[in-house]
């Protein structure tokens, strides 16, 4: 059986690829580190597969992930070990820093000392379209140049440039991924959407950004990690895809639809109406990517669209009421930087 890690599996888009990899039969060693935006509650279903096991380490234990890899000799590594959320890199930027460079880099390094041993082995590297920044017309391709705006998107864009340079460096079999808006189960209610239900549920407003008219390409959590796995099977190595699903929304579009589908489910209170609040420093005003080449080479296309995706995300949150009473209070009510809403 082969075995697969995954960094970063107790977090949003980890643990959905995680679900998948065990579905299509590998073993999955999930290392993370258990922060703020990890969960357990996340991977409670794989606990009593015997194919799934949890490894609780940092990425910048440059050691420790070493000896971990020669344990478990697996044939690739999926790296979502990372600091993701934008208002936090505007409050604090050393430790997106700290996760996203320094521990990106400390990760290649084991992964290079590694494949001195295993020459086969395979790094696919995840990233995000805000390493494109601004995109106000068009489709953003793969040789697009990068121009990030904020620090959370400035040290992902760093990390990649890493990651890049060890494959012309030092012959590593590596992969990088850029991906637009995810959404789905299990997303921490810092980001837009299981914020919006979660206040949605809880009788509260639905604070957005500004005017509501920033524009993201929305794409589902598990069209992105089908992705993934196609590119860990089919991908060229040294190589750059964008995963997107071709659909954009701006804010104020991602909270009627919400409002809408949750007619049917729930009874909403009084107090749940939109309310514009300050706009966060820098905000891009549109991400847009051109997908093109995973679909032509991998032939891989998303499956969910934005209406059933919000369904399906929708459902799960009102299935799983107890995965917001398993977060800090702290965390739920966060939103741009120390305000409240």
């Amino acid at each position: 059986m082969q075995k697969i890690i995954v960094t970063g599996g107790l977090g949003f888009i980890g643990s959905n690829l995680i679900e998948l990899l065990l579905r299509d039969g590998y073993f999955v060693i999930n290392i993370d580190k258990a922060g703020y935006a990890s969960n357990y509650y996340n991977v409670k279903d794989f606990k009593k597969n015997n194919n799934y096991i949890f490894k609780k380490c940092d990425i910048n234990n440059q050691n420790k992930i070493y000896l971990l890899f020669k344990k478990y000799n697996p044939v690739a590594i999926f790296n979502l070990a990372a600091e993701t959320h934008v208002d936090r890199s505007i409050d604090g930027p050393k430790a997106f820093i700290n996760s996203n460079i320094i521990g990106t880099f400390k990760l290649l390094e084991s992964f290079r000392k590694y494949s001195q041993y295993n020459k086969k082995i395979k790094l696919i590297h995840i990233s995000t379209d805000e390493v494109y920044g601004d995109i106000l017309k068009g489709r953003t391709s793969e040789n697009y140049p990068y121009k990030p705006s904020s620090p959370y998107a400035a040290t992902k864009a760093a990390s990649d440039h890493l990651v890049s340079s060890y494959v012309r460096t030092y012959g590593l079999k590596a992969i990088i991924t850029n991906c637009s808006n995810n959404f789905g189960p299990r997303q921490h209610p810092e980001k837009l959407i299981p914020k919006l239900i979660h206040n949605i549920i809880s009788n509260k407003t639905l604070p957005i950004y500004g005017k509501g008219l920033n524009s993201r390409e929305w794409i589902y959590v598990k069209d992105h990690c089908e992705a993934l796995i196609k590119i860990f099977k089919r991908g060229k190595l040294s190589n750059i895809y964008n995963i997107g699903s071709n659909t954009n929304l701006n804010n104020l579009m991602i909270v009627k639809k919400l409002l809408s589908s949750t007619k049917n489910k729930i009874k909403t209170g009084k107090k749940v109406k939109i309310k514009f609040v300050k706009d966060r420093p820098g905000h891009d005003l549109r991400y847009a990517i051109n997908s093109n080449k995973i679909k032509k080479e991998i032939r891989w296309k998303p499956k969910i669209n934005i209406n059933k995706g919000l369904e399906k995300t929708l459902d799960w949150y009102l299935d799983n009421q107890k995965y917001y009473s398993s977060l800090k209070k702290k965390d739920i009510t966060r939103r741009l930087g120390n305000k409240k809403w």
